[in-house]
C-alpha cells in the first residue's frame, strides 16, 4: 500500500528523529518504526498529529502487534512510554 503524501510529510517533519536513515530513505520506513519512534522520541504533538494520520486504532494496533511479538521487542519501547501508552490504548482504542 502506498504511503501517502501527508505521512512522507510527516516524517519529513520529525527527520531528525529518524538519524540513522539516509534522508532520500527515511519516508520507506515502515508502519512499525515510524510508530515506535514517535512514541518513544517524539513529543505530545507528534503523537496526536500521528494518531490525527494514522488513526489510533491503527497505531493501536501496530503497538500490540509489535509488543507482543517477542520479549525482545517489547524492549523496543522505553518502560514508562510502554505503560502510559498500554493504558491510553487499553482505554480509548478498543
Amino acid at each position: 500500500m502506498p504511503r501517502s503524501q501527508d505521512i512522507k510529510d510527516f516524517i519529513r517533519e520529525h527527520q531528525a528523529l529518524f538519524w540513522y536513515s539516509p534522508e532520500d530513505k527515511c519516508e520507506t520506513v515502515s508502519d512499525e518504526l515510524l510508530v515506535e519512534t514517535i512514541l518513544n522520541y517524539g513529543d505530545m504533538s507528534a503523537v496526536v498529529k500521528l494518531f490525527r494520520l494514522m488513526g489510533i486504532k491503527k497505531v493501536a494496533k501496530i503497538y500490540f502487534s509489535s509488543i507482543n511479538r517477542s520479549e525482545r521487542s517489547k524492549n523496543n519501547y522505553h518502560e514508562l512510554t510502554s505503560n502510559y501508552f498500554t493504558l491510553l490504548f487499553n482505554r480509548y482504542a478498543h
